[in-house]
């Protein structure tokens, strides 16, 4: 199709339309977990694969897209032997409370920690936590972009929320010592 052959409800206008409405979207997911020098190749790849199969996209394809998002860096890291990835960036992840101090030793000390337990969290568990933190997707579409039932997801999720509560926990050692009164 010639450029002068585009029509507002022709394939190319829509997929035009879809393409302006994610890609912002679909950018900071792939920032979020990929290499830096490798983010627009899998963005770039990402809306290609939507291209080419753009006649079956669904009514709703942001979670198909960062679901193809993720597959490319799976693949990439497949291939590479690498797993960064599917790492994810973690200076995102334990952002500072916009009234917090910088000075705030308290809250500096909680975003170290924060970021040693999500760092010591499997991928899989750091995959459903950012998915629901930072992309803010409902279940359904969480469970669209991995691959399995909202059920699975959900459980995954509480179980990962489990697993980095348990991180965090004070240990007992962490604990002021015990005064006894006399």
């Amino acid at each position: 199709m010639r450029p002068d052959e585009v029509t507002p409800d022709s394939p190319v206008a829509a997929f035009t339309a879809m393409y302006g409405a994610h890609y912002a979207d679909v950018l900071r997911f792939v920032r979020r977990r990929a290499h830096p020098l490798n983010v627009d190749d899998v963005v770039s790849e990402t809306f290609t694969a939507a291209w080419l199969r753009r006649a079956s996209l669904p009514d709703v394809p942001l979670p198909w897209l960062y679901r193809t998002a993720r597959n490319v860096m799976l693949n990439s890291a497949r291939g590479t032997g690498r797993q960064q990835a599917l790492a994810v960036r973690l200076a995102a992840f334990a952002r500072v409370d916009a009234r917090a101090d910088v000075d705030d030793v308290e809250s500096i000390e909680r975003r170290l920690d924060l970021r040693a337990a999500f760092a010591a969290l499997r991928t899989t568990d750091q995959e459903v936590l950012a998915l629901d933190a930072w992309e803010d997707l409902d279940s359904r579409a969480a469970a669209a972009v991995i691959g399995c039932s909202r059920a699975t997801y959900s459980m995954r999720l509480t179980r990962a929320r489990r697993r980095l509560a348990a991180l965090l926990a004070p240990s007992p050692a962490d604990a002021p010592p015990l005064q006894l009164s006399r």
